[in-house]
């Protein structure tokens, strides 16, 4: 009985304990061999593992010199094998190329060594695999002090065993979020992938408050805009809005509904939807741009590193605070934010997620001082130690781009700046300071930005539609056509833009080539224009189009009568304010003109009285006190214009299909006047009055003996609502 027992434990009879048998030896190596193919799956297929920490890790390890940890390094490590110095370093090239071991050495080890030797090299994998993938030097080009100072530090690294908790704790970071539920890194993730990714989708729209009203608009719009609102000045007419700008990347992630107002929703102009892309082939379709699709995408799916050491170690509690955030509890997770902050004021993943939920209760609550705060905290993020590179792009970026919603272009230009310099080889963030300077009118500046990345990048079609827009600006016209052409054809991110198609256009126009229509034909069917001849950009959707209109049609029958009853009246206070107070008509300075001398003298500008005109004719101005649809016209003007002989204004169009343009004849020559409104040319009268939509193309000679002088009157869109007339932003 107690052999049968003993027997059972393992034993032999005899009293002596056998060795392994070769088939079981063999069976257990299988086993181990196939766990370990499933864990090298594992690895792979859920990204446990960070490989080139990895190998930095072991590298200390190598003990033959031969650049790498293997077999022959941990038989020397154990003993087994005299450590080997080689004759001459191995090349990079040349590391692939290991010797294998020695098998007659291996095969005369005795069987027990073989199992101490596996389990000895586990131990060391385990301990170099486990250890925490961020000690040390983990903050290589990741501190934000680092980056100020532009130093590249490399700090020792440490090998502690971890414990288990530990090691529980790092798989458990290192799990895709998508296994997860829904929490910081994998809404940042996809933030960063948005932000970083494609910086065209940032709208250049213009500064518009929560707390919006009629004043802010003073800070938005020139108090003498152009007759036409040529689409020249990047600071007024920053992103072709069309006026409900389409959401970006960007607000998906803190849903900002950017033009709102305190009292109610301001109107939404909606894109005109493209209807044919039969003509694609002609821009961004080329085998080049598909390869570069494929690339964005592979480094889209990098996931960025939003979590230092510590903010690994509380994981779960930012976790839980991102989750209220994402169900829409913007008070409960800001203080669940503000909590983690007061416990770990040196977290940057916790400031940053105070500032996200400063954001959204901003939106919610409709208040630009819960905004200030929103950017005042977006800012602390980047000055905290050991901040990841990523999380302070991330930070930066949101808080230039909320500082341009408040209409703090400076402050957002400073804040770009930053970003220059914490991260010099980023194209993307040159190309977004350059914008910051166009909207603060300073071409120079952004010119000089955007050579320094062409310098770097000369295929960079952002930095060429850019440049291009710059030259023309400069009335460079033959010189900005080959970067307006070359960027809008490569197709890259933030070009496809309606501004880019018009100004190429209206290059090409003013060159005499005919392929202008060609660029205009491409620019309707992406949805930019609502049609080839109808190019202005702020448009509300749906309203009726045709370049010529009766007095029947728009509605507005007793302001046309009263004008044409009183047109001598008008007349003649337009030719008193000439001959008295000529300075008073300042020149059209919108490089409208291709020769000629066109001078306009304004009343009302974007729905306001100009006091000081009107005292010089008074009896004008009272008589249009009783048109609202005129005086209150806040994407318009009323205003005389004077044109003399030898005068031709290039072909153009308006920037909005808000309004209706009228003119009334005072002086005009018996022959050489004519307009051309898309395909059909007229004339003036003296006493009658001619309406047309300055958001088609349109086109002036005066090549008569005498001066032409006729008074323009723009009125509301006959179809838009009155919240529309309300609220519609000013142009």
């Amino acid at each position: 009985m107690a052999d049968d027992t003993e027997t059972k434990h393992g034993g032999s009879k005899n009293g002596k304990k056998e060795g392994l048998s070769g088939s079981s030896f063999f069976t257990w190596f299988m086993v181990i061999a196939l766990l370990g193919v499933w864990t090298s799956v594992a690895v792979v297929w859920f990204e446990l593992v960070d490989y080139e920490e990895v190998l930095g890790k072991l590298g200390i390890y190598d003990a033959d010199g031969d650049g790498d940890f293997d077999v022959e390094d941990a038989k020397v490590l154990l003993g087994l094998k005299e450590r080997s110095v080689p004759a001459q370093p191995t090349s990079p090239d040349s590391e692939e190329t290991i010797q294998p071991a020695d098998k007659s050495h291996v095969e005369s080890e005795h069987k027990n060594a073989d199992v101490e030797l596996e389990e000895e090299i586990q131990s060391v994998l385990h301990e170099a695999l486990h250890s925490q993938p961020g000690e040390g030097h983990e903050d290589v080009d990741e501190s934000i002090n680092d980056q100020w100072q532009e130093k590249e530090e490399v700090h020792g690294e440490t090998f502690e065993a971890p414990t288990t908790d530990d090691l529980l704790r790092e798989l458990e970071n290192e799990i895709p979020e998508a296994y997860e539920t829904p929490d910081s890194d994998q809404k940042d993730a996809d933030l960063l992938t948005d932000d970083l990714g494609a910086m065209e989708s940032e709208p250049y729209e213009a500064p518009v408050s929560y707390e919006y009203d009629m004043d802010v608009e003073k800070t938005v719009s020139d108090p003498e805009a152009p007759e036409d609102g040529v689409h020249g000045d990047y600071n007024e007419d920053h992103e072709p809005k069309h006026e409900k700008q389409t959401e970006t990347e960007d607000t998906v992630e803190s849903k900002h509904t950017e033009d709102v107002v305190a009292n109610e929703p301001e109107e939404s102009e909606m894109p005109v939807q493209a209807e044919d892309y039969s003509n694609d082939d002609l821009v961004g379709k080329s085998e080049k741009e598909t390869e570069q699709d494929k690339t964005e995408k592979a480094k889209k799916k990098k996931k960025p590193k939003l979590l230092n050491k510590f903010d690994k170690t509380i994981k779960a509690e930012l976790d839980a605070a991102e989750k209220l955030r994402k169900k829409g509890k913007v008070e409960e997770a800001l203080r669940a934010f503000e909590e983690l902050v007061n416990q770990y004021p040196q977290s940057p993943r916790a400031r940053y997620g105070k500032a996200q939920s400063e954001d959204d209760l901003a939106e919610k609550m409709r208040s630009n001082e819960m905004l200030q705060k929103a950017i005042n905290t977006y800012d602390e993020v980047v000055s905290l130690p050991n901040v990841p590179s990523d999380l302070i792009k991330m930070s930066l970026k949101r808080e230039a781009d909320r500082q341009q919603f408040l209409g703090r272009m400076r402050g957002s230009l400073v804040t770009l700046q930053k970003l220059v310099q914490l991260f010099p080889s980023d194209t993307s963030f040159k190309n977004d300071l350059g914008v910051g300077y166009l909207l603060i009118g300073d071409n120079s500046n952004a010119k000089k930005v955007y050579e320094e990345v062409l310098s770097l990048a000369p295929n960079d079609g952002f930095a060429k539609v850019h440049y291009g827009f710059i030259l023309k600006a400069e009335n460079k016209i033959a010189e900005s056509i080959p970067y307006l052409k070359e960027g809008l054809e490569s197709g890259d991110p933030g070009t496809d833009d309606g501004r880019f198609y018009f100004h190429l256009g209206d290059a090409l126009q003013r060159m005499g080539d005919k392929e202008a229509y060609k660029w205009y034909e491409l620019g309707y069917q992406r949805g930019h224009f609502a049609s080839v001849w109808q190019r202005s950009l702020y448009n509300v959707k749906g309203l009726k189009a045709q370049p010529w209109w009766t007095a029947r049609e728009t509605g507005y029958t007793e302001l046309v009568k009263s004008l044409e009853k009183n047109w001598k009246l008008i007349r003649d206070e337009g030719l008193a304010v000439m001959d008295k107070k000529r300075s008073l008509f300042l020149p059209e300075d919108e490089n409208l003109r291709e020769k000629g001398d066109w001078s306009q003298f304004t009343l009302w500008q974007q729905g306001r009285k100009n006091e000081n005109a009107c005292k010089s004719v008074p009896k004008t101005c009272a008589l249009l006190e009783r048109f609202p649809e005129a005086t209150g016209c806040r994407r318009g003007q009323i205003k005389y214009s004077i044109m003399h002989p030898g005068t031709h204004v290039w072909p153009h169009t308006g920037p909005t299909n808000c309004r209706l343009r009228m003119h009334l004849g005072l002086v005009i020559p018996k022959e050489g006047c004519r307009i051309r409104c898309a395909q059909e040319n007229r004339t003036w009268e003296e006493g009658k009055v001619l309406i047309f939509d300055d958001s088609f193309e349109h086109e002036v000679w005066q090549d008569a003996e005498n001066y032409r002088l006729i008074f323009i009157v723009d009125v509301w869109h006959p179809e838009l609502t009155a919240q529309q007339r309300r609220t519609l932003p000013a142009i």
